[in-house]
């Protein structure tokens, strides 16, 4: 293990930048969703339509080729900006898709007879989801949402093979130098490891204190 103590400045700048591709793509993925979700249920069908289209078509598209396709391509078509912020837009842009569909499910246990309450209350379609429907609906799947932001955090691990030097990408230059990569990915795991665990530990205290008793 001493490889890890010798090249602790590049582990320690890798998984920096991975703590903050994750931060930064899970709350954007998390906007995005909420709105992805809401025209999911939106009444109007062209709106609906475009919920559906979108997570269908990032659902199915491997989250490498979005990368590449925005890293190499969009830049061709005038559309750039650094690398860090590119790749971030398009993990959150990708994982929107399962963040919403995620938030849909919730929307779908609010008990129908809510709704019908708030509009018979005047509530329109808009105050019904952000008074009554939204915040049941998003306290009802905040474990769903930490296990996406537990696979969005291994995903990051893609942005290696476009030029992020995250914690994979630190991995891999240490080891292109020294040759022993079992103590130099296993150190880059226990770094993920650390990361999800963390998740997965504000998840279940933010369950346990909005947990809806019904």
């Amino acid at each position: 293990m001493n490889v890890l103590v010798q090249y602790m400045p590049q582990f320690e700048s890798g998984m920096l930048t991975t703590i903050a591709l994750t931060l930064l793509a899970f709350v954007g993925a998390l906007s995005a969703g909420i709105v992805v979700a809401i025209l999911r249920v939106c009444p109007v069908p062209i709106l609906r339509g475009v919920g559906t289209v979108y997570v269908e078509t990032l659902q199915n598209i491997p989250l490498l080729a979005l990368l590449v396709i925005s890293i190499f391509a969009l830049p061709e078509v005038g559309l750039q900006a650094d690398l860090f912020t590119t790749a971030a837009l398009t993990i959150a842009i990708y994982e929107a898709a399962f963040i919403a569909e995620a938030i849909r499910a919730g929307i779908n246990t609010v008990a129908l007879g809510q709704s019908e309450a708030a509009r018979a209350l005047g509530l329109t379609f808009g105050q019904s989801l952000r008074f009554v429907i939204m915040p049941q609906a998003l306290r009802a799947v905040i474990q769903p949402i930490g296990t996406l932001f537990i696979a969005l955090t291994m995903n990051t691990a893609l942005a290696a093979g476009v030029g992020i030097v995250e914690l994979t990408a630190a991995a891999n230059q240490v080891d292109l130098i020294e040759a022993q990569p079992i103590p130099i990915y296993v150190g880059a795991a226990l770094g993920y490891m650390a990361i999800a665990a963390v998740g997965a530990f504000v998840t279940g205290a933010l369950e346990r204190r909005m947990a809806i008793v019904r």
